[in-house]
């Protein structure tokens, strides 16, 4: 059927009837193929039979409406199913393989069990929908939204989720064996039973609010989760240390205070962003002081808590009180525990000009200082 441009907006009031007639027209000329939605309407038997005796056949159910339907183990492989509504539809043991599902609303959808492989279901909507079980691998899952849904025991193998929206959903005992999580969106979501070390883009995650991982996660990964991401996801700073001696390696003494003044903030973030990459945990305060946070006992609690103080020594940290008072913290911690707690890093000539006393000319005589590398 041709519409013509015009015929439809003019008949309704719309300020707006060119634009309304392109988008009607496309979705008419989009439409499912008529033959194939009757024979799908006549129930999961019958479509599969028609399947089975026209094997060449590529479906056509781009945008139909089938929301609420009931077919469980319906085979749906290679079919054009762009914009199709399945919303509240029973799909569990469905097969979609390689099928086209571009938009898709499966909202509140049973799937579980359902097999995706290799489909294409970029902006696919599965909000509140039960995937338990369902087989995503190779699948194209871009800018799909799982809000809220149940993900247990999915197969992301080797899938494609950059941009997909995890927000409130459960995702437990997944494979994510090379699954592409650059820019997902997480929050309040639940990763229980994981091996977060096959995903690709961990770091890259935008965590909108924080999540729950359980032990078992940890334990799958064998640890091997970049702090980074633990620590957006609203980890404790002492819980990602503890978390090591949940799988079988000694606690390793990688934390430290960076004391700077804020006339070295550039170099700072630089000595921060350094450390994090390499794994070490750092207190920063641009980045760990909290909005309310008292911020005397906030850092005298932190240089307690971490296992060094890496200070940045300049002639405006030596002219720093909040600094004097860092390293005076630092250096009762090395007569308490009888280890070295601080160390220097040092950006100009002036703790080595010093004539007075005072903890510069102590740590100058304490610690080999070298200025660091251009």
């Amino acid at each position: 059927m041709k519409i013509e441009r015009g015929t439809i907006a003019a008949k309704i009031d719309d300020p707006y009837p060119l634009l309304y007639t392109e988008m009607r027209k496309a979705e008419v000329e989009n439409m499912a193929n008529e033959e194939h939605l009757k024979t799908i309407q006549q129930g999961k038997s019958v479509w599969n039979k028609w399947r089975e005796k026209h094997p060449k056949v590529a479906p056509d159910l781009s945008y139909a409406s089938l929301s609420g339907v009931v077919l469980s183990g319906v085979v749906l492989s290679r079919t054009n199913l762009n914009c199709v509504k399945l919303s509240n539809a029973n799909l569990s043991f469905a097969i979609f393989r390689e099928a086209t599902l571009s938009n898709a609303n499966f909202s509140n959808a049973n799937l579980n069990n359902a097999n995706f492989e290799g489909a294409n279901l970029s902006r696919a909507n599965f909000e509140d929908a039960n995937l338990s079980g369902a087989n995503f691998s190779n699948a194209d899952l871009s800018s799909a939204n799982f809000s809220s849904a149940d993900l247990s025991g999915v197969d992301f193998g080797g899938a494609d989720l950059n941009w997909a929206n995890f927000i409130f959903a459960h995702l437990v005992r997944a494979d994510l064996s090379g699954a592409n999580f650059t820019d997902v969106n997480i929050g309040w979501t639940t990763l229980g039973d994981l091996d977060l070390r096959k995903v690709e883009g961990l770091e890259s995650i935008k965590h909108i609010g924080p999540s729950t991982i359980g032990i078992d996660t940890f334990i799958q990964s064998k640890g091997d989760i970049p702090p980074s991401f633990l620590k957006k996801a609203g980890i404790p700073d002492e819980w990602i240390e503890y978390t090591k001696s949940l799988v079988g390696r000694a606690i390793e003494y990688s934390t430290c205070f960076i004391s700077y003044s804020s006339q070295d903030q550039a170099f700072a973030e630089r000595l921060y962003a350094d450390l994090q990459n390499k794994g070490v945990q750092c207190w920063y305060a641009p980045e760990d002081m909290k909005i309310g946070d008292k911020i005397r006992p906030r850092i005298d609690e932190s240089i307690r808590l971490y296992d060094k103080l890496l200070l940045v020594l300049s002639e405006h940290s030596i002219g720093s009180k909040w600094v004097e008072h860092e390293v005076e913290m630092a250096l009762a911690k090395e007569r308490d525990k009888k280890q070295m707690v601080l160390f220097p890093v040092r950006l100009d000539q002036a703790v080595m000009e010093m004539k007075q006393d005072g903890w510069p000319t102590e740590v100058r005589h304490t610690r080999h200082i070298e200025l660091p590398p251009v």
